[in-house]
């Protein structure tokens, strides 16, 4: 059962690249629930497009189509999907801080305050109304800083807001909603649900080029979580505020908000050159500005908060082998250049916005398909693979000269991770490991 479906990408006029589709005696049969970038990947694969309901090999679905028919669906051994069952401890905001607390408690009480220390990367965050008394604690303590509310299961920057004062966030409900605890009977009436909130300390010292914001949308595949299996993609962007930062004004949102359905709506918005640099640029920027030994740092804190977050839900992850995610994580730099979570999506945007924007999703989309090996290509043992290096297999995935010759030294860096290299030496090397793991299977 298909969600609601994105703009088509064939409106902007933008033709995808068709490849010639692999030799195989089985015709792979997909179905895909969106209409833009990954449809078009689909179906430059060569594959058949499924007609029947139930028919098919390879599903690219919405959660909806998770929450309402998985449990119900029968799958062949072969056949994938694009989600697991409860992808949403990890994408729900507050299942998401819920499992980073519970997995500091468990590392401080197994190996002492200073490994926990490490999951310092997410801002203080509270549940509201469930947790509202003790945020007013910690608020009362902490006079004159500014916080952010955010909806738990909207996205686009839907329904956020940021205030300073308890009263700012009185119209959040319009009766008294502080009164209503999850295990109170009072919610067995038959009043609506309050909606649940977060509200997190927010971050009021970004790091800012050009007197403006921005954050870091970054690409993580984990192609099963028994044993936890994860790869990082090499590309991505920073998308920059609209609007030079500042605090003077907490109501403008295209101060505060970096994404692009909040900054693409801004009077002085340029369609053509938007709001967002490749990983590359910024990368280049950042050591340009602060030397390699920070960047590279900061570099390192950024795996360590895709290990730490998927470790905290790998225990309550449902695994199937049938499935997989695509994860957009959004992580934010403060002025130190010390990398901050701000959430995680089950479903980042594969619209593009732009023609680099499309051509970027492609590569992203088509490598993803290639690691999901439909067509049995590979042999298992990879540690790259087009723009994504495998960076966690049941342990930490230590470098080799897999990465190409114009990538960025990395000589400090024991595992392997690229984020923010040159991937222009991509086709050549995915040729080069298809050919590898041909003769590989044949000896």
């Amino acid at each position: 059962m298909a969600g609601k479906k994105d703009a088509k990408s064939s409106t902007l006029n933008w033709k995808p690249v068709l490849r010639k589709p692999f030799d195989n005696s089985r015709v792979i049969r997909f179905k895909c629930s969106l209409q833009n970038t990954s449809l078009d990947v689909l179906r430059s694969k060569g594959w058949s497009e499924a007609r029947d309901e139930n028919d098919w090999d390879f599903y690219w679905c919405d959660v909806g189509w998770m929450r309402e028919s998985f449990d119900h669906t029968y799958m062949d051994e072969h056949v994938k999907i694009s989600h697991f069952r409860n992808h949403y401890e990890l994408t729900r905001k507050n299942l998401m801080i819920k499992n980073l607390k519970r997995l500091k408690k468990q590392i401080e009480r197994e190996s002492g305050k200073a490994e926990a220390a490490k999951c310092d990367f997410y801002p203080s965050t509270f549940e509201l109304p469930m947790e509202y008394h003790i945020f007013v604690e910690e608020f009362k303590r902490n006079p004159g800083t500014t916080w952010i509310m955010k909806p738990i299961a909207k996205s686009q920057g839907k329904g956020i807001f940021l205030f300073r004062k308890l009263k700012d966030i009185m119209d959040w409900r319009k009766e008294d909603p502080y009164r209503a605890q999850i295990a109170d009977e009072r919610q067995k009436d038959d009043k609506e649900p309050v909606e649940t909130y977060i509200v997190q300390r927010y971050i009021e010292n970004p790091y800012v080029i050009g007197g403006r914001k921005f954050d870091l949308r970054i690409y993580v595949l984990v192609t099963s979580y028994s044993p936890l299996c994860v790869w990082l993609y090499r590309e991505g962007f920073a998308r920059f505020s609209n609007t030079r930062y500042s605090l003077d004004s907490i109501d403008d949102s295209y101060v505060h908000l970096t994404n692009v359905a909040i900054q693409k709506t801004a009077p002085d918005y340029d369609p053509e050159k938007g709001c967002k640099w490749s990983l590359q640029q910024l990368r280049q920027y950042l050591v340009a500005k602060n030397g390699v030994p920070k960047v590279e740092t900061a570099l390192r804190e950024i795996d360590n908060i895709i290990i730490k977050s998927l470790h905290a839900v790998q225990k309550v992850m449902i695994n199937d082998k049938h499935c997989f995610e695509l994860y957009g994580y959004d992580i934010m730099f403060d002025n130190n250049l010390k990398p901050w979570l701000i959430e995680v999506n089950a479903s980042p945007s594969l619209t593009a916005s732009s023609q680099t924007d499309y051509e970027l999703k492609f590569r992203l989309l088509e490598d993803v398909l290639y690691i999901i090996d439909m067509e049995n290509r590979l042999t298992g043992r990879e540690k790259r693979v087009g723009g994504f290096d495998l960076i966690w297999n049941d342990n930490p995935v230590s470098m080799d000269d897999s990465c190409g010759a114009d990538c960025i030294p990395q000589p400090s860096y024991p595992t392997n991770t690229f984020l923010g290299c040159c991937n222009t030496d991509r086709e050549k090397q995915i040729k080069q490991v298809l050919k590898a793991a041909q003769t590989t299977k044949k000896g």
